[in-house]
């Protein structure tokens, strides 16, 4: 980048020297361009170069595991999503001690009873409404939530 500027200057100073025969105003207008033009491409310069060692502290405090990058690169973003912390993992698990199954008119039934998931799982009340049910028997009518919609929901029975 410094050839470049240096080379600029090199070429306005011998295009304002070829000007020798023109009028003196006109030198003047000639040389305020170029003074102009030369503080610009300065100015320019300046703001590159800051913008270069931004990008190079910026590289090397992202990577400071590794050896520090000193290079020019495109910014790169890891798009792997990044895994769910424990504790909304263990939402989604249900105690296996609450899966109850039933036999009804329809056939057999699988559910996780309400009193157990109450006394044994935490966040009852984020369950789904819409797996909840209601098991009328000839002894007792019972209340839980249908295994296989909470499969559905996500929910998972706990492996312990």
């Amino acid at each position: 980048m410094h050839r470049k500027f240096i080379t600029t200057i090199a070429a306005a100073a011998i295009a304002v020297t070829a000007f020798g025969n023109a009028p003196a105003r006109a030198d003047e207008d000639v040389l305020r361009a170029l003074a102009a033009i030369a503080g610009i491409a300065i100015v320019g310069k300046v703001i590159h170069d800051r913008n270069e060692r931004k990008r190079e502290q910026y590289n090397a405090t992202r990577n400071a595991h590794k050896a520090p990058v000193y290079h020019k690169q495109k910014k790169v973003y890891d798009l792997a999503p990044r895994p769910l912390p424990h504790r909304a993992k263990n939402r989604r698990l249900l105690p296996g001690d609450c899966l109850r199954t039933a036999e009804t008119r329809q056939g057999r039934v699988r559910y996780f009873g309400k009193r157990c998931l109450e006394r044994n799982y935490k966040y009852v009340n984020r369950l789904p409404q819409a797996c909840a049910i209601r098991l009328r028997g000839d002894d007792r009518n019972r209340r839980g939530y249908e295994a296989r919609c909470l499969r559905r929901e996500g929910y998972q029975l706990a492996r312990r």
